[in-house]
C-alpha cells in the first residue's frame, strides 16, 4: 500500500480564479457607480448582476478545498464546511456527469457514501477533461489509501464504483420529476380552457347580424359592420407586428394583422369591418378577406393530450429509478425508451379522439368504443414495455443461445471487447465471427480485417450486468463477461443471448484444441 499521510486538493489555476474575482468586483463597482450617476436602469442592473454572478462562482471555486488525513475527510466551500471520520465512510465513488453543451464531455467528481446511507459529492478533486484525468485519478487513489488504512472493513482490490446518469445510484427525484409535474400542470391548464373555447367557437358560428330591434346589452353577441378605407399597410416580417392603417383614423387608427393580410390589402382599398364581442373578426375587401383566428377547442384538447403523454417519458424514467433502487449503485439501469412505444401508440388514437370530440369524449357509442379499443392497445403495449425494461438476471437470455453444434455456417454476433488488446487494437471490433474458421474479432459483419481470438489464453471469471465503469457505449440491457487473458483482465460485452453464444463457442473451441 502506498505510504500516504495527507491529501490536499485545491482548485487550479488559482491565480486565474483570483483575477476573475477581482475583475468581477471591478465590474460590480463600475455598475454601482454608473447607477448612482445616471440613475437605475435595466442595463446597469443586468451588467452588475452578471459580474456579481461571475464573481460568486469564481470565489466559490477558489475557496473550495478538500483535505484528508488519518482523522478523516474534510471539505470547505464558500458557504459550508463538512467533515467525517473514516470509520463512518462506507465507500468512495466516482460521480460521472455529462457536460452540458459538449459532445461526449464528462465531469468526474468523488462521491462519498456514508454508513447511514447518505451520500455527498466532494467539490474537489474534479476532472472536466482528459488533461485533468491524471491528477484526478492520483488524488482519488490517495484518498482510497487513507480510507483502506483507517476505515472499517474496506477491501483493497475492489474497483471504484462509477455512478452516472444511467446507473441506479444516481437518484430519481430530480429533473425527471420536475418535467413530469410541469407537463402535467400544462396539460391540466390547457384542458381547463377546452370547455370555454368550445362555447366561444359555437357562439361565433351561430352569430347573426344585429338588427334595429336588438337590445344594446345583446349587441356584443351579434355581428355589426363598419365601412373603412385603408390609408396604408405596414407588413413586417418576421416576428414583428404588421398593421393596417385606416384613413381619417376611422373607426380607429390601425389594426394589427398577420403579414399575409398586410400584403393582401393596398392603400385606398375600401373594406368592411365585422365586429363581434367588441373586436374586429373579419376585414372584407374586393381582393382579400382576412379572418381573425378563432381558437379551436379540438386543437386545445389535442395539445393537452400531447402534453400529458409527453409527461409519460420523464415518469417512465422515474419509474425505472424506483424499480432499480435495490440494485448496486453502479449498475446500469435498463433504458426507458421502450415506454416510448405505448406513449406513441396512445397518441395515435387519443389525439384524434380529443381533436374530433373535445367535449363529448364519452357521449356516444362510437367514441366509447374508440376509447375502449385504444385503451386495450395501450395496456398491451405497456405490458410489453414493462417486460422489456425489467431488470433481468444475469443468466436471462442463456436459454435463447444457440449451442455451438447448432451453428449453421458463419455467424457474426454483435459483441465487443472493451479493452485494447492485440486482437482488438484500439477497440476497433464491433462483431465476433463464429462458425466457419476460428473465432475472430471483426469491425463489422464480415471477415475483413478480422483478428483471431486467442481462445487458449482466455478464461471466464464471471458474468455480470453492465456497470457505470463500463462506459456509455454499452447498452443497459447487455451483460459483461469478465475474462482472464493470460493474467490480464478483459471485458466482453454483448446482449445476454449473444454473450452466452460467444462464451459457449469459445469454450468449445478451447476444449477441442
Amino acid at each position: 500500500m502506498t505510504d500516504v499521510q495527507e491529501v490536499h486538493c485545491r482548485a487550479r489555476p488559482r491565480r486565474a480564479l483570483w483575477l476573475s474575482v477581482a475583475f468581477a468586483a471591478a465590474g460590480v463597482g463600475a455598475s454601482v457607480v454608473g447607477t448612482a450617476y445616471r440613475g437605475a436602469s435595466v442595463l446597469w442592473m443586468a451588467v452588475g448582476g452578471s459580474f456579481a454572478l461571475v464573481g460568486l462562482v469564481s470565489l466559490h471555486l477558489v475557496t473550495a478545498r478538500v483535505g484528508a488525513d488519518a482523522r478523516g475527510l474534510r471539505s470547505w466551500t464558500l458557504l459550508r464546511r463538512w467533515s467525517v471520520p473514516w470509520p463512518e465512510v462506507a465507500e468512495l465513488r466516482i460521480r460521472l456527469k455529462r457536460r452540458n453543451g459538449s459532445r461526449g464531455g464528462q465531469i468526474r467528481r468523488v462521491g462519498v457514501l456514508l454508513r447511514d446511507g447518505h451520500s455527498r459529492t466532494l467539490p474537489l478533486p474534479v476532472a472536466t477533461g482528459p488533461y485533468e484525468l491524471d491528477v484526478f485519478e492520483e488524488k482519488l487513489a490517495d484518498l482510497r489509501v487513507l480510507h483502506q488504512r483507517h476505515g472499517i472493513g474496506v477491501a483493497e482490490s475492489v474497483a471504484v464504483p462509477v455512478v452516472s446518469d444511467r446507473t441506479a445510484g444516481r437518484g430519481w427525484a430530480g429533473a425527471a420529476v420536475l418535467w413530469c409535474v410541469g407537463l402535467l400542470v400544462g396539460a391540466g391548464v390547457a384542458a381547463a380552457f377546452v370547455s370555454g373555447t368550445a362555447a366561444d367557437q359555437r357562439a361565433w358560428r351561430a352569430a347573426v347580424p344585429c338588427t334595429a330591434s336588438t337590445p344594446v346589452a345583446e349587441r356584443r353577441e351579434c355581428l355589426t359592420y363598419t365601412s373603412a378605407v385603408i390609408a396604408r399597410t405596414d407588413p413586417n416580417r418576421p416576428k414583428k407586428s404588421s398593421w393596417l392603417y385606416f384613413a381619417d383614423k376611422r373607426p380607429f387608427a390601425r389594426l394589427e394583422v398577420p403579414v399575409e393580410a398586410a400584403d393582401g390589402f393596398r392603400a385606398g382599398d375600401k373594406v368592411q369591418l365585422t365586429f363581434w364581442r367588441g373586436e374586429v373578426r373579419v376585414v372584407t375587401g374586393s381582393r382579400y378577406v382576412w379572418h381573425r383566428h378563432v381558437p379551436n377547442a379540438g386543437t386545445l384538447a389535442g395539445m393537452s393530450a400531447l402534453a400529458a403523454l409527453a409527461a409519460g417519458y420523464p415518469g417512465a424514467l422515474t419509474l425505472q429509478r424506483l424499480r432499480g433502487r435495490r440494485l448496486p449503485a453502479d449498475e446500469v439501469l435498463p433504458s426507458a425508451l421502450p415506454f416510448v412505444v405505448p406513449l406513441a401508440g396512445t397518441a395515435l388514437w387519443l389525439v384524434p379522439l380529443c381533436y374530433l370530440h373535445p367535449t363529448t369524449l364519452l357521449d356516444s357509442p362510437a367514441t366509447i368504443t374508440w376509447a375502449a379499443a385504444g385503451t386495450l392497445v395501450t395496456a398491451a403495449l405497456l405490458v410489453w414495455a414493462w417486460r422489456e425494461t425489467r431488470v433481468r438476471p444475469v443468466a436471462d437470455g442463456a436459454e435463447r443461445a444457440v449451442e455451438p453444434a447448432e451453428l449453421d455456417g458463419e455467424v457474426f454476433v454483435f459483441a465487443r471487447f472493451l479493452e485494447h488488446t492485440d486482437y482488438n487494437p484500439y477497440g476497433f471490433g464491433t462483431h465476433i465471427a463464429l462458425g466457419d474458421g476460428p473465432p475472430a474479432v471483426t469491425p463489422g459483419p464480415g471477415r475483413f480485417a478480422a483478428r483471431r481470438i486467442p481462445v487458449e489464453r482466455l478464461t471466464v471469471k464471471a458474468v455480470r450486468r453492465a456497470r457505470g465503469g463500463d462506459g456509455d457505449t454499452v447498452p443497459g440491457d447487455w451483460n459483461i463477461a469478465e475474462l482472464d487473458d493470460g493474467g490480464r483482465p478483459v471485458r466482453l460485452a454483448a446482449a445476454p443471448g449473444d454473450l452466452s453464444r460467444v462464451l459457449r463457442e469459445l469454450t468449445a473451441v478451447r476444449e477441442a484444441q
